[in-house]
C-alpha cells in the first residue's frame, strides 16, 4: 500500500505512516500499514472491533511502541519522538472514552489541554466556547458530573486547546445518543472548515464516510481497501460489511 500522494495530488502531505507495524509480544497487531493525510483533509480509518484502528493512533501519537515503520508530520521524522513533544509540533489526539479528569473544572481540563504552550490561550478558550457553548455554561463544574455528549465535548474542547495542525480523534461518537452524534459530527465539519486537518476513527462507518474526504479500511491489523469516501459509500462490499446493505 503506497502512501506517497498521488500525481496530481493539490494539498501538501502533513502525515505520512510508512509500513507501520506493531507486535504485543506473539501477536501482531498492525501489519505494513501505510496511509498519508494532506492538509485541510478529513480522513477516516473504519474497521471493526480489534481491527486495528485505535493502535494506529496510539503509534502515530508514539503512545506504544512501534516494532517498524516510520511517521512524519509536517515533514518532520517524529517516529520516536515523545508525546508531549509530538502534541507541542500540533498533532493532537484525542481518546476513546474521552478520559477526562473528572474531579478537575471544565475549565481546568481545559487548562490542561494547553499544559505543552507557552504563549497565551484566553483566545483559544473562547474559541472552544463558541464551538460548545454548553462548556461555557459548566465552566465551573466538576467533568465528571457532565452528561456522556458534554464529556466527550470537552475532551474535544481539551484537544483544541493545543492548538493542533492535526487532530487525531478516537471514536468520538461512541456511547452517544444519536442527536448527539449528529451533532458532533457537525462540530468535526467545523473543526475541520475553520483550518484543523482531522484523522477519524470511527465504528460508524456511514457518518464516516459521508464526512471523510478519504477512507483506508482495516482488517486484521492491515489496510485493505482505501479510496475516496464518496466511493467507498457505493462499494457493495463496503456496504455489506460495514453499512448493513
Amino acid at each position: 500500500m503506497e502512501a506517497e500522494v498521488k500525481s496530481g495530488e493539490a494539498k501538501s502531505v502533513l502525515l505520512n505512516v510508512e509500513n507501520l507495524t506493531v507486535n504485543y509480544e506473539a501477536i501482531r497487531a498492525l501489519r505494513s500499514v501505510s496511509f498519508y493525510v494532506s492538509e485541510g483533509e478529513i480522513i477516516t480509518l473504519i474497521g471493526a472491533n480489534g481491527a486495528g484502528k485505535t493502535t494506529t493512533l496510539h503509534a502515530i501519537s508514539n503512545i506504544i511502541k512501534k516494532t517498524l515503520g516510520s511517521v512524519t508530520f509536517n515533514g518532520e521524522n517524529i517516529t520516536s519522538t515523545p508525546p508531549d513533544r509530538i502534541v507541542s509540533a500540533g498533532l493532537v489526539q484525542v481518546p476513546e472514552g474521552r478520559r477526562i479528569f473528572g474531579n478537575l473544572t471544565v475549565r481546568e481540563n481545559l487548562e490542561m489541554g494547553a499544559y505543552t504552550r507557552r504563549d497565551p490561550i484566553r483566545g483559544d478558550m473562547e474559541k472552544v466556547f463558541t464551538i460548545f457553548p454548553r462548556l461555557r455554561e459548566r465552566v465551573r463544574q466538576l467533568a465528571g458530573t457532565l452528561s456522556g455528549g458534554e464529556q466527550q465535548m470537552l475532551a474535544m474542547g481539551r484537544a483544541l486547546m493545543a492548538n493542533p495542525r492535526l487532530l487525531l480523534l478516537d471514536e468520538p461518537s461512541m456511547g452517544l445518543a444519536p442527536i448527539l452524534v449528529d451533532e458532533i459530527f457537525s462540530v468535526i465539519k467545523n473543526i475541520n472548515e475553520t483550518g484543523t486537518t482531522v484523522l477519524l476513527v470511527e465504528q460508524n462507518a456511514y457518518k464516516a464516510l459521508a464526512l471523510a474526504s478519504r477512507a483506508y479500511i482495516l482488517e486484521t491489523g492491515e489496510i485493505v481497501k482505501s479510496g475516496m469516501a464518496c466511493d467507498l459509500l457505493k462499494d457493495e462490499a463496503v456496504k455489506a460489511a460495514y453499512l448493513g446493505g
